[in-house]
């Protein structure tokens, strides 16, 4: 990122921290607004450090290990659509129909099947492996026709093809995927929390909410969107080195 561009994302961070700071003095947005000045001044106290420092642990591992569970199971099932082209529409269908499946409605179902303690892990994985399945399709279809004409003469199969053509060649837009499914495993972990997880940032968000406690309501919501940040700018520079490194 240029020093310019730097420059002018931390100026809309400031515009909208100064944004937020107005409502909140001015009333505004009532009660349930405080000024931003007031939730960093919460962020900052020991009290309210280890709560949250805890529900961060749980959230980030949860969405953690649903981003690698949902990328390795969209990987694995758009290799499988590569190696049989006559199962690739039905699995491409059901990946729209899991999609099209609110998040919110998913979680009371998965807490009966496989549990409290598991619902938010896999409910980050659906909301991950989606990105990047549609993005790895995108990526093994965007091969050269040439290119794939070429290995075909030489008598290669699919699954070679697979490993030595398609794949190498479509990295960079499986990163991309990749820089989309880290936020959207954050924001699965959080949600699947809501529904009867033992810690987290959804539990703490949940927490707040019954006991008005509006200060730790907006910390907990700016943890979980300082790691989804945090998520999708580690990846971005990832995929600088992928592009740097493929292109």
């Amino acid at each position: 990122m240029r020093v310019g561009d730097r420059a002018l994302a931390a100026a809309g961070v400031l515009a909208v921290l100064a944004l937020a700071e107005l409502i909140g003095r001015a009333g505004w947005g009532g009660v349930g607004w405080p000024p931003a000045t007031a939730v960093l001044r919460y962020l900052t106290e020991p009290q309210a450090q280890q709560p949250l420092g805890a529900a961060l642990a749980a959230t980030g591992a949860a969405a953690g290990t649903g981003f690698v569970l949902g990328t390795a199971v969209a990987l694995l099932v758009t290799a499988l659509g590569a190696l049989l082209p006559a199962a690739a529409p039905g699995l491409d269908r059901l990946a729209a129909v899991l999609h099209a499946v609110p998040l919110i409605a998913v979680g009371p179902l998965l807490i009966t099947i496989a549990g409290r303690d598991a619902t938010p892990m896999l409910v980050a994985a659906l909301a991950a492996g989606f990105a990047v399945f549609v993005a790895a399709t995108s990526a093994l279809a965007a091969t050269n026709a040439a290119q794939r004409d070429v290995f075909a003469v030489l008598g290669a199969g699919r699954l070679v093809t697979l490993l030595r053509l398609q794949l190498p060649a479509g990295v960079p837009l499986i990163v991309d995927g990749l820089t989309l499914a880290a936020p959207a495993a954050v924001l699965g972990a959080v949600i699947g929390e809501w529904f009867g997880a033992r810690r987290g940032i959804g539990v703490l968000l949940v927490s707040s909410m019954q006991n008005l406690q509006v200060e730790q309501l907006w910390a907990a919501a700016l943890t979980a969107a300082a790691v989804s940040l945090v998520a999708y700018v580690l990846l971005v520079a990832l995929r600088g080195v992928v592009n740097r490194r493929f292109s």
